[in-house]
Formats: C-alpha cells, sequence, structure tokens
C-alpha cells in the first residue's frame, strides 16, 4: 500500500537535525538556570569586584534595550509590510533617509561613549598598584600546580618571612598588592568575587589588588582558580582566600611565623623520622633541642629586581592547621591524608616521573610505596604541625 507523502511536512531526514538542535537550545537554556556556583564574580565581595560587575550590569542593561528594540521593529516590520494578495508588482523603492541615517549614527555613539567611560576609569582603578603602610604586601609563586604565598614585610625575630601554601589569609578591608611570577609556565590567577584575572609569567612581575569586605566562614573561604591551561593538573590547581578581621588575621600571623615543634615520642615522632623522605622536596621550619631550623630546600628567583620564596614543595610548617591540601582540592583529614600518602596520582594527576630536583622541576609527588604504620606516623606528624 502506497502512503501519499505531505509535500509540506518536513522529511524524516530533515526533521531529526531539527530536533537535536532543538533539544541542544532547551539544555542550554537550562544550565542558564542553574544559578550562580562558588566561582562566580557575579555576587562580589569587595570594591574591585563590583566595580567589575558594575561594568557588566551597565553593558548588559544597554545591550537587552538595544536588543529589544531591535527585535520590535523587526516584528513590526514583518507584519506591517508583509506581502498581500492584493498587492500588485514590487513595493515602491526608496533610497536614503539622511534624518534616519544620522539617528542611526548617533545613537550608537552615545551608547559605546556611556560604555567606554566607566569601562576606561574601571581599567586603571583595577590596574592601580596600592601604596603605603597599610598596604599588605604578598608575593606569589605559581608553580606546576601549586601557589606559593610569601607575606614580605611580615617576620619573625630572626627575619625569617612568613611563607604559606595554597591558603592565603587577608584581613577584611584593606588594601592587599600582590606581585606575581611563575616559577615554570604561564598561570593566571582569579579569584571570582575580589578581582578580575592576571596572567602569571614566567620572568616577568605581575600585580594585582585584592580587597575583601567582610570576613569569611572559616568553612567556606572564598574559591581561587588557575585561569589559565597550565598541563596535567592545572584544573586542580586551585586556592582558597580566607579573609579575617585584623585582630584575628594578627593572631594567625603570630601563630605562623611560630616554628613547628619536633616531637619527641610516640607516633609523631615516628613520623618525624620518616619525614626525612619528604625533605627532598617539601621544607619545614622546626623548633627542637638545638633551636629553631630550616629543613628541606629552600631557593629564591628574582624577576625584575624583586625577589620570590621558590620552594620545590609545599612548604608543611602549619599543614595541620590548613584547611585544605593538594592546592586547595581536598578536605584535610585523615582519610584524604591516608590516601594521598599510599598513592598522591590517585587523587590528583600528575608526572611525578619527569621530576628533576636538581634543575627545580617538580610535577608531582611520587608513590614512595609507603608502610601503613608509616602512613600513620606522618598523619600523626603532620597533624601536630597546626
Amino acid at each position: 500500500m502506497n502512503h501519499a507523502h505531505n509535500e509540506n511536512e518536513p522529511a524524516p531526514s530533515r526533521r531529526r537535525p531539527l530536533m537535536i538542535g532543538l533539544v541542544g537550545l532547551l539544555a542550554l537554556m537550562a544550565a542558564g538556570c542553574s544559578g550562580a556556583g562558588p566561582q562566580t564574580a557575579l555576587n562580589p565581595e569587595g570594591p574591585i569586584g563590583r566595580t567589575i560587575d558594575d561594568l557588566w550590569e551597565l553593558v548588559f542593561i544597554l545591550a537587552t534595550i538595544v536588543f529589544v528594540i531591535v527585535q520590535v521593529a523587526l516584528f513590526y516590520t514583518i507584519v506591517r509590510y508583509r506581502a498581500r494578495k492584493d498587492d500588485d508588482g514590487e513595493p515602491v523603492q526608496v533610497h536614503g533617509n539622511t534624518r534616519l541615517e544620522i539617528t542611526w549614527t548617533i545613537i550608537p555613539v552615545v551608547i559605546l561613549a556611556a560604555i567606554a567611560y566607566p569601562t576606561v576609569k574601571g581599567i586603571f582603578d583595577v590596574r592601580a598598584i596600592p601604596q603605603g603602610e597599610d598596604v599588605l604586601q604578598v608575593q606569589v609563586t605559581g608553580h606546576q600546580w601549586w601557589w606559593e604565598f610569601e607575606y614580605v614585610d611580615l617576620e619573625d625575630e630572626t627575619g625569617r618571612t612568613l611563607v604559606t601554601a595554597n591558603e592565603l589569609y587577608i584581613p577584611e578591608d584593606t588594601e592587599v598588592n600582590l606581585t606575581m611570577t611563575s616559577a615554570d609556565v604561564i598561570h593566571s590567577f582569579w579569584v571570582p568575587v575580589l578581582a578580575g584575572k592576571r596572567d602569571v609569567v614566567p620572568n616577568r612581575v605581575s600585580n594585582l589588588t585584592l580587597i575583601a569586605d567582610d570576613p569569611t566562614p572559616p568553612d567556606a573561604p572564598h574559591p581561587g582558580q588557575c585561569a589559565e591551561y597550565c598541563g596535567l593538573a592545572h584544573a586542580d590547581m586551585r586556592f582558597k582566600v580566607h579573609v579575617r578581621s585584623q585582630v584575628d588575621f594578627d593572631a594567625w600571623v603570630e601563630d605562623q611565623l611560630a616554628p613547628a615543634q619536633l616531637p619527641t615520642e610516640g607516633a609523631a615522632a615516628a613520623g618525624y623520622a620518616a619525614f626525612g623522605t619528604c625533605v627532598a622536596c617539601h621544607n619545614a621550619t622546626v623548633s627542637g633541642p638545638d633551636g629553631i631550623e630550616d629543613i628541606g630546600p629552600v631557593r629564591t628567583i628574582e624577576v625584575d629586581g624583586v625577589t620570590f620564596t621558590s620552594s620545590l614543595a609545599p612548604d608543611l610548617t602549619h599543614f595541620g592547621g590548613r584547611a585544605t591540601f593538594g592546592s586547595g582540592t581536598f578536605e584535610n583529614n585523615r582519610e584524604h591524608l591516608a590516601q594521598w600518602l599510599a598513592n598522591p596520582a590517585d587523587l590528583k594527576p600528575m608526572r611525578p616521573e619527569l621530576n628533576d630536583i636538581e634543575a627545580g622541576r617538580i610535577l608531582g609527588m611520587p608513590n614512595f610505596n609507603l608502610s601503613d604504620d608509616d602512613i600513620n606516623n606522618l598523619i600523626a606528624l603532620l597533624e601536630g604541625w597546626d
């Protein structure tokens, strides 16, 4: 039996791409309604973030107005001047309308001028390097795949500066000047709620200013991320920004400048014996019978007259007091630490087989095939270094 085919009905081969396109469009629209994630620039928590967000809102509002006007005019034109059954021949041909052409030239100029002024002003405001004694100076070094922070003006009585990794602490309502470089490849430093992105380039110095409105809850710091693809573990090159009141920040600084205590008994002491394997790359400042001692490799790099601390791996002096590890990726608890020490690559993609300590190139912690006892002892040591 033959079935007549309706010529006006799309053929099945044409219907399928149409349906796929429709489903894709609906999926995109649904994704747009998912709400803001933790790494969003649309909920700014500081004046610099608000400058960027205000500019985005201005452009969005003006673009929406233009879109609506154009679409209304287009719809009106389609309906008003559509072809009718009683039309005879072509419509009247019209060429040139000086008044209309001047109007649609002036309107875009006004719109662009309205956008240009806050854009240029915002660029200068965001890029300005803060000056003065009240500015907190932090030097940032990007590594594959973690971040190193040195508070160059915060020293102990011996002149040792405060150095930490992957968790940046700053006081509220304070200008923080980040002076940044990279120890290896190009990275990009980004705290979405506080500021825009800034590239971190080897052999060059870049600056970024952070200002945070209010303290963050202890369990909800501002998330940060490397925003420039930098290799295998780029997605896991994260960090946290903890905002504290000035009093709490000063207390944190005092704790961080104090050395870790050298354990003398129990599992922690056994862990310190096993820690000898770690100091090929990691470093720590400990206090023992012979006084304060820096163990592990600590080196520096100089770029454009600025000296940066550039360790091979994160400083572990106060590891137990950090909320996360693995470059801000994993909660710092016994379960995750045990998994990490058993085989780090199970938690974070790395390339330890390419490590070259002499050349200062470290691409991940290798599997040292530690025994369960060694793992438990190292956890006891690290948890005690808070």
